[in-house]
Protein backbone atom coordinates (compact mmCIF):
# COMPACT_ATOMS: atom_id res chain seq x y z
CA UNK A 1 0.00 0.00 0.00
CA UNK A 2 1.79 3.37 -0.95
CA UNK A 3 1.92 6.05 1.68
CA UNK A 4 -0.71 9.00 1.58
CA UNK A 5 0.47 12.41 0.03
CA UNK A 6 -0.01 15.88 1.54
CA UNK A 7 -2.77 16.63 -1.08
CA UNK A 8 -4.45 13.43 0.08
CA UNK A 9 -4.30 14.29 3.69
CA UNK A 10 -5.80 17.86 2.20
CA UNK A 11 -8.55 16.83 0.80
CA UNK A 12 -12.13 18.02 2.24
CA UNK A 13 -13.47 15.30 4.62
CA UNK A 14 -15.96 12.63 2.31
CA UNK A 15 -19.52 13.78 1.58
CA UNK A 16 -21.09 10.13 3.60
CA UNK A 17 -19.69 8.19 6.24
CA UNK A 18 -19.60 4.72 6.56
CA UNK A 19 -22.37 4.13 7.72
CA UNK A 20 -24.34 5.99 5.07
CA UNK A 21 -22.32 4.12 2.72
CA UNK A 22 -23.35 0.84 4.48
CA UNK A 23 -27.05 1.43 4.21
CA UNK A 24 -26.70 2.38 0.73
CA UNK A 25 -25.22 -0.78 -0.13
CA UNK A 26 -27.30 -2.85 1.85
CA UNK A 27 -30.36 -1.18 -0.11
CA UNK A 28 -28.86 -1.79 -3.66
CA UNK A 29 -28.13 -4.99 -2.79
CA UNK A 30 -32.10 -5.50 -1.80
CA UNK A 31 -33.02 -3.78 -5.01
CA UNK A 32 -30.71 -6.54 -6.74
CA UNK A 33 -32.50 -9.27 -4.89
CA UNK A 34 -36.37 -8.14 -5.52
CA UNK A 35 -35.06 -7.50 -8.96
CA UNK A 36 -34.10 -11.13 -9.66
CA UNK A 37 -36.49 -12.73 -7.69
CA UNK A 38 -39.08 -10.91 -10.27
CA UNK A 39 -36.95 -11.84 -13.48
CA UNK A 40 -36.07 -15.55 -12.85
CA UNK A 41 -38.17 -17.99 -14.24
CA UNK A 42 -39.67 -21.03 -12.06
CA UNK A 43 -36.37 -23.77 -11.61
CA UNK A 44 -34.00 -21.21 -12.52
CA UNK A 45 -31.42 -21.21 -9.59
CA UNK A 46 -31.48 -18.25 -7.06
CA UNK A 47 -29.65 -15.31 -8.40
CA UNK A 48 -29.53 -12.43 -5.57
CA UNK A 49 -27.36 -9.77 -6.97
CA UNK A 50 -25.54 -8.98 -10.27
CA UNK A 51 -22.41 -10.40 -9.71
CA UNK A 52 -24.49 -14.15 -9.68
CA UNK A 53 -26.50 -12.90 -12.91
CA UNK A 54 -25.69 -14.58 -16.12
CA UNK A 55 -25.00 -12.55 -19.22
CA UNK A 56 -28.56 -13.27 -20.72
CA UNK A 57 -30.44 -12.31 -17.09
CA UNK A 58 -28.24 -9.40 -17.03
CA UNK A 59 -29.29 -8.14 -20.45
CA UNK A 60 -32.70 -8.04 -19.33
CA UNK A 61 -31.90 -6.23 -16.05
CA UNK A 62 -29.18 -4.20 -16.78
CA UNK A 63 -30.52 -2.60 -20.43
CA UNK A 64 -29.37 1.05 -20.35
CA UNK A 65 -30.97 3.71 -21.76
CA UNK A 66 -30.19 4.82 -25.51
CA UNK A 67 -27.14 6.97 -24.81
CA UNK A 68 -25.65 4.59 -22.66
CA UNK A 69 -26.26 1.51 -24.99
CA UNK A 70 -24.62 3.63 -27.55
CA UNK A 71 -21.73 4.28 -25.18
CA UNK A 72 -20.99 1.69 -24.50
CA UNK A 73 -20.83 -0.14 -28.22
CA UNK A 74 -18.47 2.09 -29.23
CA UNK A 75 -16.45 1.46 -26.18
CA UNK A 76 -17.00 -2.33 -26.44
CA UNK A 77 -15.65 -1.72 -30.47
CA UNK A 78 -12.59 0.63 -29.50
CA UNK A 79 -11.44 -1.13 -26.61
CA UNK A 80 -12.30 -4.44 -28.22
CA UNK A 81 -13.99 -6.17 -25.14
CA UNK A 82 -14.36 -9.58 -25.21
CA UNK A 83 -18.15 -10.98 -24.34
CA UNK A 84 -16.94 -11.64 -21.09
CA UNK A 85 -15.50 -8.18 -20.97
CA UNK A 86 -18.79 -6.27 -22.52
CA UNK A 87 -20.97 -7.78 -19.55
CA UNK A 88 -18.31 -6.83 -16.71
CA UNK A 89 -18.91 -3.16 -17.94
CA UNK A 90 -22.58 -4.04 -17.84
CA UNK A 91 -22.35 -5.91 -14.65
CA UNK A 92 -21.01 -2.79 -12.94
CA UNK A 93 -22.81 0.09 -14.71
CA UNK A 94 -26.16 -1.39 -13.65
CA UNK A 95 -24.57 -1.81 -9.83
CA UNK A 96 -23.52 1.90 -10.26
CA UNK A 97 -27.20 2.66 -10.84
CA UNK A 98 -28.54 0.35 -7.61
CA UNK A 99 -26.13 2.64 -5.60
CA UNK A 100 -28.04 5.60 -7.50
CA UNK A 101 -31.62 4.21 -6.75
CA UNK A 102 -31.51 4.69 -10.57
CA UNK A 103 -34.51 2.30 -11.93
CA UNK A 104 -32.50 1.88 -15.42
CA UNK A 105 -28.84 2.64 -16.73
CA UNK A 106 -27.72 5.71 -17.52
CA UNK A 107 -24.88 6.90 -19.87
CA UNK A 108 -23.66 8.29 -16.64
CA UNK A 109 -23.53 5.06 -14.99
CA UNK A 110 -22.24 2.89 -18.33
CA UNK A 111 -19.04 5.92 -18.04
CA UNK A 112 -18.10 5.44 -14.69
CA UNK A 113 -18.09 1.40 -15.65
CA UNK A 114 -15.62 2.03 -18.51
CA UNK A 115 -13.89 4.51 -15.93
CA UNK A 116 -12.66 1.55 -13.85
CA UNK A 117 -11.46 -0.90 -16.50
CA UNK A 118 -8.20 -0.71 -16.50
CA UNK A 119 -6.62 -0.68 -20.19
CA UNK A 120 -3.71 -2.87 -21.25
CA UNK A 121 -0.48 -1.32 -22.50
CA UNK A 122 -0.50 -0.95 -26.40
CA UNK A 123 -4.32 -0.97 -26.69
Amino acid sequence: MPAVSASDLSLPPPREGTAEVAARVAAARERQRERYKALLQPGHPPVRTNAEADGELLEKAAAPDPQGRYLLTEAAERLKLSARGYHRVLRVARTLADMDNADQVRRIHVAEALSYRRVAPGR
